[in-house]
């Protein structure tokens, strides 16, 4: 579990890095992110999957993105050292954390 929230803080941490219009105060921050990101995913992810379940399905799995998307910004709203402009950036943060996330645990 620890593992987990390491690598998912890596991965907020590089795409705020390299991605315009996220801001994070550092890498201390990125842990917070990563525990909030996954408390709101581990009460509110499956409610919001199975609210969305016909465009998931419709979509391929596509709209997963979308409530990931969501999710981070529900993740910006309670964080005060974290900021994202707008939800086009944080549809396409979600994407790269979701990507980045699966690559590192493909790995580890």
């Amino acid at each position: 579990m620890i593992l987990n929230l390491l690598i998912l803080s890596v991965a907020i941490f590089v795409v705020a890095n390299f991605l315009p219009g996220i801001y994070i105060k550092g890498p201390g921050t990125a842990v917070i992110v990563a525990v909030v990101y996954s408390i709101i995913n581990f009460f509110l992810g499956w409610l919001f999957m199975l609210l969305s379940l016909p465009l998931v399905i419709i979509t391929f799995g596509l709209f997963v993105f979308v409530v990931n998307a969501f999710l981070l910004w529900i993740t910006d709203r309670m964080i005060d050292d974290f900021e994202i402009n707008s939800f086009g950036t944080t549809l396409v943060a979600a994407f790269l954390i979701t990507v980045i996330d699966s690559g590192l645990h493909w790995l580890f």
